[in-house]
């Protein structure tokens, strides 16, 4: 049923405080009749009033009334909204008698609709005055059909509303007039030396575009132009009109703002020259030096799409036609249930706040443990052991002759010494990568024992030895010592049977025994590992003067880590000369350390053993932008790996003794092993420069600063020797466990995703061909086999999604083969590849609305992404992570999410409370997986 939707100025007034909910079910309900209404200062439409019949099917239609029924047809748009008891969400925008729906615009429900009371003002009140700015843009839009386009090479099938309503801001976060007072006190901050007057250069920082000076003086000229102004300064109250036009809401006023910072001749048309200048421009400030060395070729394909009838210009008309080509950001396998997707955008999932404080209470502990149980019940069973030591040995001195003369100081000592041991003797279990990888590999200790945290276990153990150094050479040397020395005579012939017949006569006479000197050096010794370990002078934070610029890095940690050797030297020396037990079955130290240091010992020969026994052929080497050397070398006879895994490398050119850590980013099917490496310390900075000196210049066609790749003969370059131990087992290893994987990498902390992303290819082609056998009737014995260890090794993944994020255009060089080869291969979707650049400005604003135009234009001409240079489209700014975990929930309820992150700690704590949400919330629950560098 329609019915006719008028404006009244008196009444409707709707207000335009939002909230970020939508409706979870829906009756769909319509309305119909004109949108617009009259104009106020801003350029916003005044509120529409909606006459509300009582039937649950209604459609809303933005347009100007007309007599003939295919007018109706041609200027109307339909909205067809999803309406629940508490709240309306947009369903879908098409025209008037069309069948197409687009399922893009039913994100608009995000910001289109309302919580309210009761279905007539639920409806009413989210009918907004963001409906109401809307309702020009769709009137134009559905008119703007009736305009002949000269260009035909793109799809037009889709409504732009969406885009319409974001694109081409200048100013984000302000509607105008909020955000003049702080401009005004930029201004005159800026201004207090020149007298009320504001030069060009600094415009782009009194309006907020501090970081895009170029992009700003533009806009600047652009405003100066329209205002007739030939300075290069302004005062406030033009600065307030330049304000007012570049924040203004309307998309006529902003496209306008745009066409005249392209046109700036003023003749009202746009050269192919100045395409080129604005091109420039920015790439400039979207850090994209690619798109800048090719503006003339970018140009021209412009000028092509919307000139082709080559008059040499075009004009505004043709540039609007362009930007609300809404930027096909395709996603494979996406949502196809309109209402389904309004449902799951309408749920905020977060937790709710319980207002009981006791509930409130119950609930974070309750979620604590549900997260954390292998953690928790590891860290008792430690600190239960822990207790019961130190409990044995305080109460066993206590009952001892020692005890009349130092108290209860020489009680905390011992049994802080007990603690000492065990955890001297433990803290070398975590870091026993082969038996660690054995056990995750070959058991399914897995289950209940958190091997992924094996690093930070090792750290909480050292936290435990600080503790128990503090209590127990601090108990000694404080307290039991001093009493020995003034002991009365009567007393100290209790001590006799463990200092001697004489009173030591000074502190000093401590200090120089065995057990003395000991124990000093292994505090010293041990103080400086863990000084060196923590991640201030690790990651070279402190700004060390020069001369000690040597004690932070890598280096330094990892050889202070060393240290160890010399500190469980002196410490089974320590416990073998103990001035209060001389039985030797009473020195117990060396049996607490006899196994682990076996262990240990045994781990590092058999690094040693197979890393020489199994040496590499360096294949190819290449030198990609960001700093990053990557490593092809020829696979060792029994080398066997999953993808998510680790190995290290050494190097003797750069250090004999030096073994770093990389991900695995060849696949377990590929007949070679590969690495990439980013410079982020003197190593790799090492490493990085004697393998350039043997590269050169990349050939045509090839990618890459420096490439170099081995051949046989004279010719073929001399490549430093690399010797690799593993592989070691990590966090990502396990993707296999899911059916569907969320990958998250940022930065070079893609590596162990992109051997994930080419073994789930390998894996689901290799099914292919076999379930293809099967159907033929001529499946071998050998396929058979094949086909029983897959299901035998429990590959299960059927659905990933991998979203890279990067800072750098030339981050993509990195994996370019990979992303074509998945792009062009994965017929069936299996992979959703999403690339990020945060460099360049979020979708919508102005500087990054033409990569957004040369972005839709080449990829629908060449199949080239202008921004990552691979087959899959690259999105802009930061990834909205709610909104993504909201799109896999709903495409796969019911499923348990494999999540998993490599990156910097900065995006885990978003990304782990994310997955906590949408597994208490929704159908949907995910298991978050990190590993951080």
């Amino acid at each position: 049923m329609q019915s006719k939707m008028g404006t009244d100025e008196g009444r409707g007034a709707i207000s335009d405080n939002y909230s970020d909910s939508e409706s979870v079910g829906s009756d769909r309900i319509g309305f119909s009749g004109p949108l617009s209404g009259p104009l106020n200062k801003r350029g916003q439409r005044k509120s529409a009033r909606f006459n509300i019949p009582e039937s649950k099917t209604i459609a809303i239609a933005g347009g100007s009334s007309s007599s003939s029924s295919s007018m109706v047809d041609e200027a109307y748009v339909e909205i067809t909204l999803d309406v629940r008891d508490d709240s309306v969400a947009v369903h879908s925008v098409k025209t008037a008698g069309g069948v197409h729906e687009d399922p893009e615009v039913t994100l608009l429900a995000k910001t289109l609709e309302r919580r309210s009371t009761s279905v007539g003002s639920s409806v009413i009140r989210s009918a907004s005055s963001k409906i109401r700015q809307v309702s020009q843009e769709l009137r134009r839009l559905a008119s703007l059909t009736k305009r002949p386009s000269s260009v035909g090479q793109i799809d037009r099938s889709k409504s732009a509303a969406a885009h319409a309503l974001k694109g081409l801001k200048f100013i984000s976060k302000t509607d105008g007039g909020a955000g003049w007072p702080a401009v005004e006190k930029r201004f005159d901050d800026l201004t207090a030396n020149s007298e009320g007057i504001l030069p060009r250069p600094l415009f782009g920082q009194c309006i907020g575009m501090k970081e895009s000076k170029e992009f700003a003086g533009e806009l600047f000229d652009a405003l100066a132009r329209r205002r007739n102004i030939t300075g290069n300064s302004i005062t406030k109250s033009e600065l307030k009109e330049f304000w007012e036009q570049i924040s203004d809401q309307s998309f006529d006023s902003r496209l306008r703002t745009f066409f005249d910072m392209v046109d700036k001749n003023a003749d009202g048309r746009i050269a192919e020259e100045e395409v080129k200048e604005i091109i420039t421009l920015s790439a400039s400030a979207n850090k994209l030096s690619k798109i800048q060395e090719q503006a003339e070729e970018y140009a021209a394909l412009i000028m092509e799409e919307l000139d082709p009838d080559n008059l040499g210009y075009i004009e505004i008309h043709n540039l609007e036609t362009l930007l609300l080509q809404v930027p096909s950001q395709s996603i494979r396998g996406g949502t196809t249930n309109s209402r389904n997707l309004s449902q799951m955008l309408s749920q905020k999932l977060k937790p709710t706040k319980e207002s009981n404080p006791v509930r409130r209470c119950y609930q974070k502990i309750k979620y604590f443990v549900e997260d954390n149980w292998q953690r928790l019940w590891v860290i008792a069973l430690w600190l239960g052991i822990l207790s019961g030591l130190f409990t044995y040995k305080f109460m066993q001195y206590k009952r001892k002759a020692a005890y009349e003369v130092m108290g209860y100081c020489v009680c905390v000592a011992k049994g802080a010494a007990e603690t000492l041991k065990f955890n001297m003797a433990l803290i070398l279990l975590p870091v026993c990568r082969n038996t660690i990888t054995w056990l995750r590999n070959k058991t399914k200790l897995g289950v209940a024992v958190p091997f992924d945290d094996n690093l930070n276990f090792h750290k909480v153990i050292a936290v435990g030895i600080a503790i128990g150094v503090g209590l127990h050479a601090g108990s000694h040397l404080t307290c039991d010592f001093p009493r020995i020395l003034h002991a009365s005579e009567e007393k100290y012939a209790l001590m006799t049977p463990f200092f001697g017949n004489e009173k030591p006569p000074n502190y000093w006479w401590f200090v120089k025994g065995v057990e003395g000197w000991t124990g000093i050096i292994m505090v010293v010794l041990m103080a400086i590992a863990f000084t060196l370990a923590t991640p201030w002078f690790r990651r070279n934070k402190l700004k060390l003067p020069k001369p000690l610029q040597k004690l932070t890095g890598f280096n330094a940690f990892w050889y202070s880590h060393h240290l160890f050797i010399v500190v469980y030297s002196l410490l089974i020396v320590h416990g073998i000369k103990l001035y209060l037990s001389k039985d030797w079955d009473k020195k117990t130290t060396w049996m607490y350390l006899a196994v682990p240091v076996l262990l240990y010992g045994g781990e590092r020969l058999i690094r040693a053993f197979r890393s020489s026994i199994k040496p590499v052929k360096i294949i190819k080497v290449a030198v990609y932008p960001g700093n990053v050397l990557t490593l092809h070398m020829s696979k060792p006879q029994g080398f066997k790996y999953k993808s998510g895994q680790y190995m290290f490398v050494n190097c003797a050119a750069v250090s004999p003794f030096e073994w770093h850590p990389f991900s695995i980013t060849s696949a377990p099917g590929d007949d070679y092993l590969s690495v990439h490496i980013r410079t982020a310390g003197d190593w790799t900075l090492q490493l990085k420069t004697v393998f350039s000196e043997v590269c050169q210049p990349p050939p045509a066609g090839k990618s890459g600063l420096l490439r170099a790749e081995g051949m046989e003969g004279d010719n073929s370059p001399s490549f430093p020797k690399v010797l690799i131990d593993g592989p070691y087992g990590a966090p990502a290893q396990d993707y296999k466990k899911y059916e569907v994987v969320l990958l998250v990498g940022l930065g070079i902390g893609a590596t162990p995703f992109i051997s994930i992303v080419k073994d789930i290819v390998n894996n689901i082609r290799a099914k292919e061909r076999e379930e293809e056998e099967l159907e033929r009737g001529s499946c071998s014995v050998a396929v058979k086999g094949s086909s029983h260890n897959r299901k035998k090794g429990s590959f299960k993944t059927s659905r990933a999604y991998f979203y890279w994020v990067t800072r750098e255009q030339g981050s993509f060089d990195w994996f370019k083969g990979v992303m074509n080869e998945v792009a062009m291969n994965d017929q069936k979707g299996v992979i959703e590849l999403h690339n990020y650049c945060t460099s360049v400005y979020e979708e919508g604003d102005a500087r990054s609305a033409l990569i957004a135009m040369l972005q839709s234009l080449n990829h629908a001409k060449n199949g080239v992404d202008v921004v990552s240079g691979t087959h899959v489209k690259s999105h802009f700014a930061k990834p909205n992570w709610r909104n993504v975990f909201k799109r896999i929930a709903l495409n796969h309820r019911e499923s348990r999410i494999g999540v998993f992150y490599c990156g910097p700690p900065g995006p885990t704590k978003e990304l782990r409370q994310l997955s906590s949400d949408f597994s208490r919330k929704t159908a949907t629950k995910f298991d978050f997986h990190k590993e951080n560098f």
